[in-house]
């Protein structure tokens, strides 16, 4: 079969079983392009909740369709392939966290979404890398204990200095390895082009950017800007999206090695399968957890995230 004839065939199906298809913007292009909704984890999850469909199929990572089950509990919920994690997801358990709040019990806990529903069990506010200064400026407690990802954590506590916010060292290794080098040598390989990076790289990167924000503030800004080249330093598909959504302007990789091999792991037939009934991994979380994790997630509304 074609690509094409794929396509053509999920979207028969999908229609055929009232099936929605959830992609994060890390996807390839030809599961983006069958997709109902595409955009970040947290984005995509407040989607599903909306959608009348009693099925969703996630083409992302794990956490991001324990997410989506948290808020739509009503609704079977498949994992498009099921060795498809976050390894900042993975690196922290609430054992560990449980143990710090032990000795630091006057923290708040506030716990990116990129992290697993158990880990928001022992959570009290969570955030998205886009609404993550908003929220910490708006806790009462002065302090906090920022995870997983420290990368991030710096970013909010240099927008939020009345803040003590403690990290841990945590995030993604995939962001969190591009160097001010392999920065420096892209902007003098595009002198005229304007770098865009997202906060889980380390500060020494960020502090070097035009426009700091969230994949999605990333994308919106290139196509709103009046400039014409861009350096995009997030995973290397939103360069290529970028390139397909405004075909009169350059984008540039900022490393070659921003890939994330867990969004990779999904393809176009393995979405296929799963619309067709004969893979994926349905997503069951027992209702105690639904429910204490879910704070975390009502907090981060109600503050406004």
């Amino acid at each position: 079969m074609t690509i094409k004839e794929v396509q053509d065939e999920i979207l028969r199906i999908k229609k055929e079983k009232d099936i929605c298809i959830l992609a994060h913007s890390y996807q390839a292009r030809e599961i983006i392009e069958i997709a109902d909704f595409t955009g970040d984890s947290y984005q995509l999850s407040r989607m599903a909740a909306t959608t009348p469909n009693k099925t969703v199929v996630m083409c992302g990572v794990r956490f991001m369709a324990e997410t989506v089950k948290m808020l739509s509990p009503e609704k079977t919920v498949i994992l498009s392939n099921s060795v498809a994690g976050c390894p900042m997801a993975e690196q922290m358990d609430k054992e560990l966290i449980n143990g710090i709040k032990a000795k630091y019990p006057d923290y708040t806990v506030v716990a990116y979404i990129n992290t697993t529903a158990s880990l928001k069990t022992v959570c009290d506010v969570c955030v998205t890398s886009a609404s993550a200064v908003k929220i910490v400026k708006q806790i009462e407690n002065k302090n906090i204990l920022f995870i997983p990802d420290c990368n991030l954590g710096a970013f909010v506590a240099k927008q939020v200095p009345e803040k003590n916010i403690k990290l841990l060292q945590g995030g993604c290794p995939i962001h969190a390895a591009v160097t001010k080098r392999d920065a420096e040598i892209a902007k003098s390989l595009h002198p005229n082009a304007e770098l865009l990076v997202h906060p889980e790289c380390v500060p020494a990167v960020a502090e070097m950017a035009d426009f700091v924000g969230s994949t999605t503030a990333i994308m919106k800004y290139a196509q709103e800007s009046d400039k014409k080249e861009f350096i995009i330093g997030t995973e290397n598909s939103i360069a290529e999206h970028l390139q397909y959504m405004c075909p009169d302007k350059n984008f540039y990789l900022l490393s070659k090695g921003l890939i994330c091999k867990n969004m990779k792991a999904t393809t176009l037939v393995d979405v296929l399968r799963c619309v067709q009934g004969t893979g994926g991994e349905e997503i069951e979380l027992d209702a105690d957890t639904i429910t204490k994790a879910r704070k975390c997630i009502d907090k981060m509304i109600e503050l406004g995230g």
